[in-house]
């Protein structure tokens, strides 16, 4: 599966994923498929195949979050700073708001400068880091994460469907 192939040097090779071992072809398919299930996973593909994904997921399990989402996008190491993922992820927060999402959160292990500069982009505000939270190649590393609103709520929020 592509999406597997793409992810994969990013958890072998970096420490921009915290994962320690790749996911296999069937573990990424099923992130997919709990993903589409409540929130959605896009893919960037042309004529010669998939170039990137971007996809939401639950924040956290308590139900006074369920109108927040984290989202991540990944696209091919030849094409970071292409404007890929700024197509992925300008395409995945209207489904997202139509699901009933209001808040985005990104997080991203420390230093990216490509994806900070991406988030920014796009309207996300710092809104912390958690320090030395992630042991991956032996050293510690940080996390920033990163909020932006998807749309105005209602009072009380709509329920999601």
């Amino acid at each position: 599966m592509a999406c597997q192939a793409i992810y994969a040097p990013y958890v072998r090779d970096t420490v921009i994923s915290l994962e320690m071992d790749p996911p296999s072809v069937p573990e990424v398919r099923d992130r997919m498929e709990r993903s589409l299930e409540t929130h959605d996973w896009l893919v960037l593909e042309d004529d010669l195949g998939v170039r990137g994904y971007a996809y939401g997921s639950a924040y956290r399990s308590r139900a006074a979050y369920r109108w927040a989402c984290e989202v991540s996008v990944y696209v091919e190491t030849g094409r970071r700073r292409t404007g890929a993922g700024r197509v992925l992820y300008e395409a995945l927060f209207p489904r997202l708001v139509d699901r009933g999402y209001l808040t985005a959160l990104a997080g991203m292990t420390l230093p990216n400068p490509a994806s900070e500069a991406l988030h920014r982009s796009l309207g996300f505000e710092d809104v912390g880091t958690w320090r030395r939270i992630g042991w991956k190649f032996g050293a510690w590393h940080d996390v920033l994460w990163m909020q932006r609103r998807l749309a105005a709520g209602s009072e009380p929020p709509a329920e999601l469907s």
